[in-house]
Protein backbone atom coordinates (compact mmCIF):
# COMPACT_ATOMS: atom_id res chain seq x y z
CA UNK A 1 0.00 0.00 0.00
CA UNK A 2 2.80 2.43 0.90
CA UNK A 3 4.52 1.68 -2.40
CA UNK A 4 1.31 2.45 -4.27
CA UNK A 5 0.85 5.77 -2.44
CA UNK A 6 4.49 6.73 -3.10
CA UNK A 7 4.05 5.96 -6.79
CA UNK A 8 0.91 8.09 -6.97
CA UNK A 9 2.67 10.97 -5.18
CA UNK A 10 5.65 10.77 -7.51
CA UNK A 11 3.38 10.70 -10.55
CA UNK A 12 1.53 13.77 -9.28
CA UNK A 13 4.80 15.63 -8.78
CA UNK A 14 6.05 14.77 -12.26
CA UNK A 15 2.73 15.82 -13.79
CA UNK A 16 2.93 19.16 -11.98
CA UNK A 17 6.59 19.56 -13.00
CA UNK A 18 5.90 18.86 -16.65
CA UNK A 19 2.82 21.05 -16.78
CA UNK A 20 4.66 24.19 -15.64
CA UNK A 21 4.68 26.75 -18.43
CA UNK A 22 8.32 27.77 -18.83
CA UNK A 23 9.93 30.57 -20.85
CA UNK A 24 13.66 30.01 -21.50
CA UNK A 25 16.09 32.87 -22.13
CA UNK A 26 19.61 32.31 -23.44
CA UNK A 27 21.95 32.89 -26.37
CA UNK A 28 25.27 30.94 -26.58
CA UNK A 29 26.18 27.24 -26.73
CA UNK A 30 26.49 27.13 -22.94
CA UNK A 31 22.73 27.78 -22.69
CA UNK A 32 21.85 25.08 -25.24
CA UNK A 33 22.85 22.30 -22.84
CA UNK A 34 20.35 23.62 -20.27
CA UNK A 35 17.55 24.04 -22.79
CA UNK A 36 18.17 20.54 -24.13
CA UNK A 37 18.12 19.05 -20.62
CA UNK A 38 14.78 20.73 -19.88
CA UNK A 39 13.28 19.54 -23.16
CA UNK A 40 14.48 15.97 -22.58
CA UNK A 41 13.09 16.06 -19.03
CA UNK A 42 9.66 16.77 -20.51
CA UNK A 43 9.36 20.41 -19.49
CA UNK A 44 6.71 22.51 -21.20
CA UNK A 45 8.80 25.20 -22.92
CA UNK A 46 6.21 27.69 -24.17
CA UNK A 47 8.71 30.24 -25.44
CA UNK A 48 12.42 30.81 -26.10
CA UNK A 49 13.86 34.33 -25.89
CA UNK A 50 17.24 34.83 -27.57
CA UNK A 51 19.37 37.51 -29.23
CA UNK A 52 18.35 38.95 -32.59
CA UNK A 53 20.07 37.60 -35.71
CA UNK A 54 23.14 39.65 -36.67
CA UNK A 55 25.44 39.79 -39.70
CA UNK A 56 28.88 38.37 -38.95
CA UNK A 57 32.08 37.28 -40.68
CA UNK A 58 33.71 38.53 -43.87
CA UNK A 59 30.62 37.89 -45.95
CA UNK A 60 28.41 39.53 -43.31
CA UNK A 61 26.10 36.50 -43.39
CA UNK A 62 23.18 36.51 -40.99
CA UNK A 63 24.24 34.66 -37.85
CA UNK A 64 21.70 32.95 -35.59
CA UNK A 65 22.42 32.28 -31.92
CA UNK A 66 23.11 28.71 -30.82
CA UNK A 67 19.91 28.77 -28.77
CA UNK A 68 17.83 29.88 -31.77
CA UNK A 69 19.25 27.08 -33.92
CA UNK A 70 18.27 24.55 -31.26
CA UNK A 71 14.81 26.09 -30.83
CA UNK A 72 14.15 25.98 -34.59
CA UNK A 73 15.19 22.31 -34.76
CA UNK A 74 12.77 21.47 -31.93
CA UNK A 75 9.88 23.65 -33.17
CA UNK A 76 9.89 25.90 -30.12
CA UNK A 77 8.23 29.32 -30.15
CA UNK A 78 10.95 32.00 -30.53
CA UNK A 79 11.07 35.70 -29.66
CA UNK A 80 14.10 37.88 -30.51
CA UNK A 81 13.55 41.36 -29.06
CA UNK A 82 16.00 44.17 -29.69
CA UNK A 83 14.86 45.87 -26.49
CA UNK A 84 13.42 44.06 -23.50
CA UNK A 85 11.24 47.02 -22.52
CA UNK A 86 9.59 47.21 -25.94
CA UNK A 87 5.79 47.22 -25.34
CA UNK A 88 5.17 44.79 -28.20
CA UNK A 89 7.66 42.28 -26.77
CA UNK A 90 6.25 42.66 -23.25
CA UNK A 91 2.78 41.99 -24.59
CA UNK A 92 3.99 38.87 -26.42
CA UNK A 93 5.84 37.66 -23.34
CA UNK A 94 2.81 38.18 -21.12
CA UNK A 95 0.62 36.28 -23.57
CA UNK A 96 2.78 33.18 -23.05
CA UNK A 97 1.34 33.04 -19.52
CA UNK A 98 4.52 31.52 -18.06
CA UNK A 99 4.61 30.06 -14.56
CA UNK A 100 8.42 30.29 -14.50
CA UNK A 101 11.20 31.93 -16.50
CA UNK A 102 14.71 30.51 -16.75
CA UNK A 103 17.78 32.54 -17.74
CA UNK A 104 21.09 31.00 -18.83
CA UNK A 105 23.82 33.20 -20.34
CA UNK A 106 21.46 35.94 -21.50
CA UNK A 107 21.48 39.66 -20.84
CA UNK A 108 20.30 41.79 -17.92
CA UNK A 109 16.54 41.76 -17.49
CA UNK A 110 14.42 44.71 -16.38
CA UNK A 111 12.22 44.09 -13.34
CA UNK A 112 8.99 44.11 -15.34
CA UNK A 113 10.39 41.06 -17.19
CA UNK A 114 11.97 39.01 -14.38
CA UNK A 115 9.10 39.70 -12.00
CA UNK A 116 6.35 38.72 -14.47
CA UNK A 117 5.70 34.99 -13.78
CA UNK A 118 4.23 33.81 -10.43
CA UNK A 119 7.25 31.57 -9.69
CA UNK A 120 9.67 34.33 -10.68
CA UNK A 121 12.81 33.95 -12.79
CA UNK A 122 15.63 31.49 -12.12
CA UNK A 123 19.18 32.13 -13.28
CA UNK A 124 21.96 29.55 -13.69
CA UNK A 125 25.31 31.10 -12.75
CA UNK A 126 28.75 29.59 -13.35
CA UNK A 127 30.17 29.85 -9.84
CA UNK A 128 29.49 28.98 -6.22
CA UNK A 129 27.72 32.20 -5.30
CA UNK A 130 28.34 34.53 -3.56
CA UNK A 131 31.81 33.97 -5.02
CA UNK A 132 32.49 35.27 -8.52
CA UNK A 133 29.49 37.43 -9.22
CA UNK A 134 29.80 39.05 -12.61
CA UNK A 135 30.26 38.47 -16.33
CA UNK A 136 33.25 36.09 -16.40
CA UNK A 137 33.08 33.68 -13.42
CA UNK A 138 34.77 30.74 -15.16
CA UNK A 139 37.72 32.81 -16.36
CA UNK A 140 38.37 34.44 -13.00
CA UNK A 141 38.10 31.20 -11.02
CA UNK A 142 40.84 29.69 -13.21
CA UNK A 143 42.94 32.88 -13.27
CA UNK A 144 42.86 32.97 -9.46
CA UNK A 145 43.98 29.35 -9.25
CA UNK A 146 40.85 28.01 -7.57
CA UNK A 147 40.91 24.25 -6.89
CA UNK A 148 37.15 23.95 -7.31
CA UNK A 149 34.20 25.81 -8.69
CA UNK A 150 30.56 25.03 -9.34
CA UNK A 151 27.16 26.19 -10.48
CA UNK A 152 24.33 27.94 -8.68
CA UNK A 153 20.65 28.37 -9.42
CA UNK A 154 19.09 31.43 -7.83
CA UNK A 155 16.10 33.76 -8.07
CA UNK A 156 16.71 37.02 -9.91
CA UNK A 157 16.31 40.32 -8.10
CA UNK A 158 17.53 43.91 -8.51
CA UNK A 159 21.27 43.61 -7.87
CA UNK A 160 23.22 41.39 -10.26
CA UNK A 161 23.83 37.80 -9.05
CA UNK A 162 22.59 38.51 -5.52
CA UNK A 163 19.22 36.73 -5.48
CA UNK A 164 18.29 33.92 -3.09
CA UNK A 165 20.23 30.70 -3.75
CA UNK A 166 18.18 27.62 -4.64
CA UNK A 167 20.67 24.82 -5.40
CA UNK A 168 24.43 24.44 -5.90
CA UNK A 169 26.75 21.76 -7.26
CA UNK A 170 30.54 21.81 -7.14
CA UNK A 171 33.37 20.11 -8.99
CA UNK A 172 37.20 20.25 -8.95
CA UNK A 173 39.44 22.24 -11.30
CA UNK A 174 42.65 20.50 -12.37
CA UNK A 175 45.81 22.64 -12.20
CA UNK A 176 46.23 22.45 -15.99
CA UNK A 177 42.59 22.75 -17.09
CA UNK A 178 41.70 25.70 -19.28
CA UNK A 179 38.66 27.90 -18.88
CA UNK A 180 37.26 26.27 -22.02
CA UNK A 181 37.51 22.81 -20.49
CA UNK A 182 35.89 23.99 -17.25
CA UNK A 183 33.15 25.62 -19.35
CA UNK A 184 32.39 22.34 -21.13
CA UNK A 185 32.10 20.42 -17.85
CA UNK A 186 30.09 23.17 -16.24
CA UNK A 187 27.42 23.42 -18.94
CA UNK A 188 26.48 19.75 -18.42
CA UNK A 189 26.60 19.91 -14.61
CA UNK A 190 24.62 23.16 -14.69
CA UNK A 191 21.99 21.69 -17.01
CA UNK A 192 21.38 18.78 -14.63
CA UNK A 193 21.17 21.15 -11.66
CA UNK A 194 18.66 23.31 -13.48
CA UNK A 195 16.34 20.34 -14.06
CA UNK A 196 16.55 19.49 -10.34
CA UNK A 197 15.74 23.11 -9.54
CA UNK A 198 12.61 23.13 -11.69
CA UNK A 199 11.48 19.85 -10.14
CA UNK A 200 12.04 21.23 -6.65
CA UNK A 201 10.17 24.45 -7.39
CA UNK A 202 7.27 22.44 -8.80
CA UNK A 203 6.89 20.24 -5.73
CA UNK A 204 7.87 22.88 -3.16
CA UNK A 205 10.90 21.02 -1.78
CA UNK A 206 13.52 23.74 -2.40
CA UNK A 207 14.38 26.28 0.26
CA UNK A 208 15.66 29.78 -0.50
CA UNK A 209 19.00 30.81 1.04
CA UNK A 210 19.74 34.52 1.17
CA UNK A 211 23.14 35.66 -0.10
CA UNK A 212 25.44 37.94 1.80
CA UNK A 213 26.17 41.29 0.20
CA UNK A 214 29.16 41.96 2.46
CA UNK A 215 32.70 41.92 1.05
CA UNK A 216 33.76 39.25 3.56
CA UNK A 217 31.98 36.19 4.80
CA UNK A 218 32.50 32.92 6.65
CA UNK A 219 31.85 29.81 4.58
CA UNK A 220 32.48 26.08 4.59
CA UNK A 221 34.16 26.58 1.23
CA UNK A 222 37.16 27.86 3.14
CA UNK A 223 36.74 25.65 6.20
CA UNK A 224 35.06 28.31 8.27
CA UNK A 225 37.83 30.88 7.74
CA UNK A 226 36.95 34.46 6.91
CA UNK A 227 37.40 35.07 3.17
CA UNK A 228 37.20 38.05 0.83
CA UNK A 229 34.60 37.72 -1.90
CA UNK A 230 36.13 37.37 -5.36
CA UNK A 231 34.40 39.10 -8.23
CA UNK A 232 34.23 38.25 -11.93
CA UNK A 233 34.17 41.44 -13.98
CA UNK A 234 34.25 41.55 -17.77
CA UNK A 235 37.61 40.66 -19.34
CA UNK A 236 39.37 43.58 -21.04
CA UNK A 237 42.48 43.72 -23.26
CA UNK A 238 44.70 44.88 -20.40
CA UNK A 239 43.65 41.81 -18.41
CA UNK A 240 45.07 39.58 -21.16
CA UNK A 241 48.59 41.01 -21.30
CA UNK A 242 51.03 38.68 -19.55
CA UNK A 243 53.16 40.16 -16.77
CA UNK A 244 56.21 37.91 -16.49
CA UNK A 245 57.37 39.61 -13.29
CA UNK A 246 54.72 37.50 -11.56
CA UNK A 247 55.21 33.91 -10.42
CA UNK A 248 55.06 30.95 -12.80
CA UNK A 249 51.81 29.85 -11.14
CA UNK A 250 50.19 33.25 -11.69
CA UNK A 251 51.29 33.40 -15.34
CA UNK A 252 50.26 29.79 -15.99
CA UNK A 253 46.83 30.42 -14.42
CA UNK A 254 46.31 33.57 -16.49
CA UNK A 255 47.11 31.67 -19.68
CA UNK A 256 44.71 28.81 -18.99
CA UNK A 257 42.08 31.16 -17.56
CA UNK A 258 41.91 33.07 -20.86
CA UNK A 259 42.03 30.00 -23.11
CA UNK A 260 40.56 29.57 -25.68
CA UNK A 261 39.11 33.08 -25.63
CA UNK A 262 40.18 35.86 -25.61
CA UNK A 263 43.71 34.48 -25.09
CA UNK A 264 46.62 35.73 -22.96
CA UNK A 265 49.28 37.51 -25.01
CA UNK A 266 52.84 38.77 -25.02
CA UNK A 267 55.21 39.71 -27.86
CA UNK A 268 57.82 37.67 -29.70
CA UNK A 269 60.32 39.61 -31.76
CA UNK A 270 57.90 42.47 -32.31
CA UNK A 271 54.79 40.39 -33.07
CA UNK A 272 51.85 39.55 -30.83
CA UNK A 273 52.03 36.02 -29.47
CA UNK A 274 48.95 34.45 -27.90
CA UNK A 275 49.60 31.52 -25.56
CA UNK A 276 46.77 29.02 -25.01
CA UNK A 277 48.50 26.25 -23.07
CA UNK A 278 51.58 26.21 -20.89
CA UNK A 279 53.42 24.24 -18.23
CA UNK A 280 55.46 25.37 -15.25
CA UNK A 281 59.17 24.95 -14.51
CA UNK A 282 60.08 26.05 -11.00
CA UNK A 283 63.78 26.90 -11.00
CA UNK A 284 65.96 29.96 -10.60
CA UNK A 285 65.68 31.84 -13.92
CA UNK A 286 68.96 32.69 -15.65
CA UNK A 287 67.54 35.70 -17.49
CA UNK A 288 65.32 38.70 -16.81
CA UNK A 289 61.56 38.29 -16.45
CA UNK A 290 59.96 38.19 -19.89
CA UNK A 291 63.06 37.00 -21.74
CA UNK A 292 62.62 33.82 -23.74
CA UNK A 293 64.80 30.78 -24.27
CA UNK A 294 64.49 28.11 -26.96
CA UNK A 295 66.43 25.27 -28.52
CA UNK A 296 64.67 25.99 -31.80
CA UNK A 297 63.18 22.50 -31.90
CA UNK A 298 61.27 21.34 -28.84
CA UNK A 299 60.80 24.15 -26.32
CA UNK A 300 60.09 27.85 -26.01
CA UNK A 301 59.95 29.25 -22.50
CA UNK A 302 59.64 32.65 -20.85
CA UNK A 303 61.32 33.65 -17.59
CA UNK A 304 59.05 34.55 -14.66
CA UNK A 305 59.74 35.63 -11.06
CA UNK A 306 60.48 32.13 -9.78
CA UNK A 307 61.05 30.01 -12.88
CA UNK A 308 59.83 29.56 -16.43
CA UNK A 309 56.56 29.09 -18.26
CA UNK A 310 56.91 26.68 -21.17
CA UNK A 311 54.70 27.40 -24.16
CA UNK A 312 52.67 24.33 -25.21
CA UNK A 313 50.13 25.82 -27.63
CA UNK A 314 50.38 29.23 -29.26
CA UNK A 315 49.38 31.50 -32.11
CA UNK A 316 51.71 34.10 -33.60
CA UNK A 317 50.16 37.21 -35.14
CA UNK A 318 49.01 36.39 -38.67
CA UNK A 319 49.41 32.63 -38.20
CA UNK A 320 47.14 29.78 -37.15
CA UNK A 321 47.03 28.18 -33.70
CA UNK A 322 49.52 25.31 -33.31
CA UNK A 323 51.59 23.34 -30.82
CA UNK A 324 55.09 24.60 -30.01
CA UNK A 325 56.97 21.86 -31.91
CA UNK A 326 55.14 22.65 -35.17
CA UNK A 327 55.73 26.35 -34.62
CA UNK A 328 59.45 25.94 -34.02
CA UNK A 329 59.87 23.81 -37.16
CA UNK A 330 58.65 26.65 -39.33
CA UNK A 331 59.84 29.76 -37.44
CA UNK A 332 63.22 31.42 -37.89
CA UNK A 333 64.29 33.55 -34.93
CA UNK A 334 65.88 36.92 -35.61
Amino acid sequence: MRSSIASLTFAAIMKDFRSLRIVFMGTPEFAVASLDALVKAGCNIVGVITAPDKPAGRGMKINESAVKKYAVEHNLHILQPEKLKNPEFLSQLKSLNADLQIVVAFRMLPELVWNMPPLGTVNLHGSLLPQYRGAAPINWAVINGEKETGVTTFKLKHEIDTGDILLQDRFPIDENETAGEVHDKMKEIGAALLVKTVEGLADGTIGHRQQTTDHSYSSSIVNGQSSVLNHAPKIFTETCKIDFTKTTAEVHNLIRGLSPFPGAFTSLEGKMLKIYRSKKEITQPKTNAGDFETDGKTFLKFACADGYVHVVELQLEGKKKMNVEDFLRGYRFQ
